[in-house]
């Protein structure tokens, strides 16, 4: 991709995402996710409705006036967007792949922490850490982060949630809000995740597209697997295939329910031809 049609494609995500984080997302987004506590402001005259408790009383021993100390959130947080850029990524029978979805939730997300002064930081994943940007403030740091989801090219096309994780907790030693995008057609992450998720405020975002959860009866088919490049001829007029693959898929999405929520961390799923926007703001909702 040439660097025009780059721009040009950051641009219209920055327009598109920018307005659902400045319209929609930047409240909800504030109260789900709290500051570390609460830090000492000024100290103020006393007014009718201020809490006694509050009453700062050196200062109103020597004014013979009373006065209150005022404190506000400690606001600012850190959020880490990782991203699977695995092969699987690169599928979609819609309007869009998995990989375009998520990059405009991932921006979207990204836009609405750098309306809350917040930083952001980014993980590319496959098997491995393709990709580490350290957090920062800032909308050209947002902007490079889109770079980066449009244009990354992995060096591999399999996927291990562990190691990204793994990953996460070396270099992230204060608590961090955790967004991690995929598709989670993974094995034996849990135990990783607890870890990780006792430190931090994990969200797992699970992108699928509808064709991923049942084989359409298609006759002999010719497939690839976008992780291992595999070649294999599939007869989807077999029951017993379909059923086979529909039991694989939804012991897959059954573990990622199952490891989630006994890890305390929050999930959300959304499929490519849903609203991402409804989908986010149900869940700052239900959190908030």
């Amino acid at each position: 991709m040439d660097t025009k049609e780059l721009l040009k494609k950051v641009r219209k995500i920055e327009i598109k995402t920018r307005r659902l984080s400045d319209h929609i997302f930047g409240g909800e987004y504030h109260s789900t996710f709290k500051g570390r506590g609460m830090t000492f402001s000024e100290v103020r005259q006393y007014q009718f409705g201020d809490d006694v408790r509050n009453i700062d009383w050196n200062v109103t021993a020597r004014t013979s006036q009373p006065h209150i100390k005022v404190f506000e959130e400690e606001r600012e947080l850190t959020m880490m967007l990782m991203v699977d850029v695995s092969g699987s990524e690169f599928f979609g029978t819609e309007n869009q792949f998995k990989n375009e979805i998520v990059t405009e939730i991932a921006a979207t997300l990204a836009f609405s922490a750098t309306q809350n002064n917040d930083k952001i930081g980014l993980i590319l994943f496959s098997d491995q850490v393709e990709l580490f940007i350290p957090p920062k403030k800032g909308r050209s740091h947002v902007l490079r982060i889109i770079r980066e989801l449009i244009e990354f090219t992995p060096k591999s096309k399999e996927t291990n949630i562990v190691e990204a994780l793994k990953f996460l907790r070396s270099v992230m030693k204060k608590k961090a809000i955790v967004f991690v995008m995929s598709d989670f057609i993974a094995d034996d992450y849990q135990q990783t995740l607890k870890i990780a998720a006792g430190k931090h405020d994990i969200t797992g975002i699970r992108v699928f597209d509808r064709h991923e959860e049942n084989i359409p009866n298609l006759g002999m088919v010719q497939m690839q697997d976008g992780e291992t490049g595999a070649l294999m001829l599939v007869n989807t007029s077999s029951k017993s295939v379909r059923k086979n693959y529909a039991k694989f898929y939804n012991e897959k999405v059954a573990y990622f329910k199952d490891s989630f929520a006994k890890s305390g961390a929050g999930s959300i799923a959304c499929r490519t031809d849903e609203s991402y926007v409804r989908k986010l703001l149900g869940y700052f909702k239900t959190r908030g």
